[in-house]
């Protein structure tokens, strides 16, 4: 390890392996450093299906050492603070590090704790508390949908605040709902979703098929509603009514199984850092993802401060923008030509076994598709496409940099 690298690379996961990746590939590649503390990388798009017995966790899972470009430097610890004055970075360890241009990737924080009863209690058995969220509490999800019966309640809720993979509190629903509907014990299971927002989705195009999807499970979509504690013991959620003519008020639902969507922020060294915007974010320009402050510095995936959906098909967009402007930058002291990143970002919602809509859409939620065909409607090509395709292309196109 060195003390001070042309590019350094604060993450590695998607956003940061995939810069590296694209950095390391050119001809006269820059010197990088990725600092990053995790010996494993997750997929964690295949989650969803993991929860609703499709996979095992395992499929999931790479060494993080298996994925870090060939020349690039390996920084095993977790960034602590910034220094943008003199760029440098330090990490938890107390160690400084300098560079010339900095990229900043960090991924999201999972907020369990602001959720009363959430911490202790998702994913451990009994409890009816699951989450696909994590790679450990994965698999409690799977163990308890197969536990429903006639008479039983199975929540779905979603958070307020920004989430990884918007889609993914109601993939898990409609699994579960197709699930009992295999097992002929649907009509007898009452599936509830909660959601805090006003509609089913934010694009008009694919709201549309949801509905659609909603009624032939006969789920009851609750909106304008969210969790805000869980009692386990008792097996009750305790949920904040912010809809209506009155003032907010909360009400007391009882359950067999929820599955939560734990709030969401960006990591907490961030926020305290020179380097967020006013809601903790890295505080980039939604276009070029270069720092509205600090022009040796661009920010993409999760922790950038970008209004688009956070998912891994954003970052896939992102990294060619934030590469090829950073070498601009670097060749000719200014970005005279910026390449543009308008806010892509894909959702293939789950509507069942075999059955997937690929929502495709940008910053103006307008869609955005990628094939020749109304992907509005569901069809087993795209539940392919995410089930085996899209894996082989995240390990073998994306992180390498070809993708």
């Amino acid at each position: 390890m060195k003390d001070h690298y042309q590019v350094l690379i604060v993450g590695g996961g998607s956003a940061g392996i995939t810069v590296g990746a694209h950095l390391r590939n050119e001809e006269h590649p820059p010197d990088v450093g990725i600092i990053e503390p995790s010996e494993v990388h997750y997929y964690q798009p295949i989650w969803t299906l993991v929860g609703a017995g499709v996979f095992d966790r395992e499929i999931s899972k790479r060494q993080e050492a298996d994925f870090i470009p060939e020349g690039a430097d390996w920084i095993q610890e977790a960034a602590a603070s910034f220094d943008p004055e003199n760029n440098t970075v330090t990490t938890e360890d107390g160690t400084t590090i300098g560079y010339d241009y900095l990229v900043v990737a960090p991924g999201i924080q999972l907020d369990w704790d602001k959720i009363p009863g959430l911490k202790e209690s998702v994913g451990q058995p009994g409890t009816g508390v699951v989450s696909n969220y994590t790679y450990e509490t994965v698999p409690q999800t799977w163990t308890t949908l197969q536990q429903l019966e006639p008479g039983d309640k199975a929540l779905f809720t979603q958070p307020s605040t920004p989430i990884k993979c918007g889609g993914a509190p109601q993939k898990i629903m409609y699994l579960t709902a197709d699930h009992l509907r295999k097992e002929g014990i649907l009509d007898e299971v009452s599936v509830e979703f909660f959601s805090p927002g006003t509609v089913v989705f934010g694009v008009t195009e694919f709201e549309r098929t949801l509905k659609k999807v909603i009624d032939r499970y006969g789920i009851d979509f609750h909106i304008q509603e969210e969790l805000v504690e869980l009692r386990p013991d008792a097996h009750e959620a305790v949920f904040q009514v912010i809809g209506g003519d009155g003032a907010p008020s909360q009400k007391v639902v009882e359950y067999d199984m929820i599955h939560v969507t734990p709030p969401q922020s960006a990591p907490d060294f961030i926020k305290k850092s020179p380097l967020a915007n006013d809601d903790g974010w890295v505080d980039v320009h939604k276009l070029t993802l270069q720092h509205n402050q600090y022009d040796n510095i661009f920010s993409l995936g999760d922790a950038a401060g970008t209004p688009n959906a956070k998912t891994g098909a954003a970052v896939r967009k992102q990294a060619p923008v934030v590469v090829e402007n950073l070498l601009q930058l670097m060749r000719e002291g200014a970005i005279t030509e910026p390449k543009e990143y308008h806010g892509y970002s894909s959702c293939p919602l789950v509507t069942g076994y075999g059955k997937l809509v690929l929502a495709e859409f940008d910053y103006d939620n307008n869609p955005d598709p990628s094939f020749p065909f109304d992907t509005t409607q569901e069809r087993y090509s795209m539940y392919a496409l995410k089930a085996y395709g899209l894996p082989e292309m995240y390990w073998h196109g994306m992180l390498r940099g070809r993708a």
